[in-house]
């Protein structure tokens, strides 16, 4: 099969039997991210568990701290009385039974619901539709909240939830390639750091296996999992 003129320039740049540091990591995916359109850049990191356990998903939020650089839509589904709050706070879809209906009639463009505890027995009944999409608030990702506001401002900010899939990798965002090599790795370290500290208990053996990042266009490049600044504090 002939080789791509950027396939070739990636074959000479990247050595794929090698395991580079964050800020060598990041300067490739940079290098190669040359498309005409601000690139995401994301992240997979392998896990050592079997999510078919319940005692071995992992899942969890973590607050970049720059951001993924991503506009967030976020709609908050609440009472009345929360949403001043919720408007104040920046969330593009305010509303109650209006968004219930608005849900139910196939609506979904958003990509954050925040909802307070008193609407989730109403929101539940719509599991069909937002749980598939990764919609349906949960208390563990802070989604389910009387503190609207705070969750809106966090989720506008950079915090990202992720979950394992069921082949044992965790996905996200981190950032855009047009970010600083220093943002990218403040966001790759601070992601990192959180995956580690939720290391269950029952697995065995070891926990990370392998991390790439890559960006939407790019090769994926592999960072090296041993070293000290992605071990859990």
């Amino acid at each position: 099969m002939k080789l791509t003129k950027k396939q070739k320039e990636i074959k000479k740049k990247v050595d794929t039997s090698k395991s580079y540091t964050i800020e060598e990591a990041v300067n490739l995916v940079k290098q190669f991210a040359n498309a005409k359109f601000n690139e995401s850049v994301d992240i997979a990191v392998n896990l050592g568990v079997d999510p078919k356990h319940a005692d071995q998903v992992v899942r969890g939020t973590v607050s970049l701290p720059h951001g993924t650089g991503k506009s967030v839509r976020v709609c908050v589904v609440a009472k009345p009385e929360k949403h001043e709050e919720a408007k104040e706070s920046g969330a593009e879809v305010v509303g109650y039974e209006d968004v219930l209906k608005q849900i139910q009639e196939g609506w979904t463009d958003t990509d954050v619901i925040i909802a307070a505890p008193d609407v989730m027995a109403d929101l539940g009944k719509l599991g069909k539709i937002l749980g598939p999409r990764g919609l349906m608030p949960n208390p563990k990702s802070g989604t389910v909240t009387m503190e609207i506001g705070k969750a809106v401002k966090e989720v506008k900010a950079g915090k990202i939830d992720f979950r394992v899939d069921k082949t044992g990798i965790v996905h996200s965002i981190i950032g855009k390639s047009s970010f600083e090599v220093i943002q990218l790795k403040d966001n790759i370290t601070a992601f990192l750091n959180t995956i580690m500290k939720l290391k269950p208990a029952a697995a065995k053996g070891t926990y990370v296996k392998a991390v790439t990042i890559s960006s939407t266009m790019g090769p994926g490049i592999s960072i090296d999992r041993t070293l000290t600044e992605i071990k859990a504090a």
